[in-house]
């Protein structure tokens, strides 16, 4: 997948989330699509971005208000690609022990953290 294909899913985000995380994250993948998610029909739809950037608190209709529980549900493949947006470490912990990436909080968003998990995720998927 070039990274002109890339596609990176935000899933349950609000509104104004959703556009800081767009302005923020753009630069460290500056060809990737970002797509908000905030129902499981368009998460479904979404099944092979290259990255899913979860909240912690959905936003939206998933069955679940819970990012972390979301995760857990998700296929293996899609677990690889997923990461929690939250600034709580023991959030993160869980998350990553579900099997997502490690992620970064929304006050991380223009930090060498974020960064390196956005290209990962972007490259991984770029590079197979």
């Amino acid at each position: 997948m070039s990274e002109q294909e890339t596609t990176i899913a935000l899933v349950g985000h609000c509104r104004p989330d959703s556009f800081a995380m767009r302005s923020a994250l753009g630069r460290y993948a500056p060809r990737a699509v970002f797509v908000d998610v905030n129902d499981s029909a368009a998460l479904a739809a979404q099944s092979g971005a290259s990255a899913l950037l979860v909240n912690r608190v959905l936003d939206g209709r998933f069955g679940t208000g819970n990012g972390i529980e979301l995760i857990g549900s998700l296929p293996e493949e899609q677990r690889r690609r997923a990461t929690l947006v939250s600034n709580l470490p023991d959030a993160q912990a869980e998350a990553v022990a579900l099997g997502a990436v490690p992620g970064f909080g929304k006050s991380e968003m223009y930090s060498d953290k974020a960064k390196d998990t956005i290209e990962g995720l972007v490259g991984a998927r770029a590079d197979g």
